[in-house]
């Protein structure tokens, strides 16, 4: 997307990992990683399993040090975590003596303590809305599925309102019909009034295609970066079956298919 090199709105430069292994040697799992966010823009990175997608992820959440390069948001060098950067985690990690509404509510009073009470309550109870567990605010983790967990999760991660959203194969440990059901709640949030800046990490490349505006394809490494990108054509708000339908869809699939078998 040329808007995304027009207009920066994360941009990460020359990003680096090494770490020392137990046998002495360096070892380099990312190196010379670039990429361009575009404001409202949602970029997935796909790869193998090991390539790094999530350690650039967890570099721009300031949740890893990177041993070089630099990652800034709206023109500010990031530096350390932020609610400005919210992470959803491939398991929701939610405090298990809390309420779904207590474990958004807990960041949400936080970030905005300068609002009275009423006013954080109803940005908790708009959120579970959102996601569709206004009628399950009082229950606890054991009493929610696998997915209204995670929609606890995603909830919290809204709710603060960040200047990006950073998702780490937020669907992995969910079946496939309840994976499905989430990504349409994402994409409704996403192209929608709430619209944000987005990073996803994720191994599927169907699900790539359907929430993104452009798919980072990265390298397998050691020292891996990106490999290539490809530009997602589809208009939103966008319909599954419509885009199965669309003969641009099979190519678009098959070019990212290509690219992980020749890594």
């Amino acid at each position: 997307m040329s808007a995304a090199l027009e207009s920066s709105f994360v941009e990460i430069r020359r990003v680096a990992k090494r770490f020392a292994g137990r046998d002495g040697a360096e070892h380099v799992v990312v190196d010379g990683f670039d990429l361009d966010v575009a404001e409202g823009e949602l970029v997935s990175i796909i790869g193998h399993s090991g390539c790094g997608k999530s350690t650039v992820l967890s570099i721009v959440a300031a949740l890893t040090a990177a041993s070089g390069g630099t990652v800034r948001v709206a023109g500010r060098a990031v530096e350390r975590p932020g609610p400005d950067r919210a992470v959803v985690f491939q398991s929701p990690s939610l405090f298990e003596w809390m309420t779904a509404h207590e474990n958004v509510a807990l960041g949400v009073d936080a970030v905005f303590a300068h609002l009275g009470r009423a006013e954080r309550r109803a940005i908790v109870d708009e959120h579970l809305r959102l996601v569709g567990l206004a009628d399950h605010a009082h229950k606890r983790p054991a009493e929610l599925s696998l997915g209204m967990r995670q929609r606890v999760g995603l909830a919290r991660a809204f709710a603060l309102d960040p200047k990006v959203l950073l998702l780490d194969e937020p669907f992995g440990m969910l079946d496939s019909v309840t994976r499905t059901e989430l990504q349409d709640v994402l994409n409704g949030v996403l192209d929608g009034a709430r619209r944000k800046t987005a990073i996803m990490v994720t191994h599927d490349v169907e699900e790539a295609l359907f929430l993104s505006d452009r798919v980072v394809m990265m390298t397998s490494g050691p020292a891996a970066r990106v490999g290539g990108v490809v530009d997602v054509p589809f208009e939103r708000p966008r319909e599954r079956f419509d885009l199965l339908a669309d003969p641009r869809w099979q190519a678009l699939h098959d070019h990212v298919i290509a690219f992980l078998e020749s890594q």
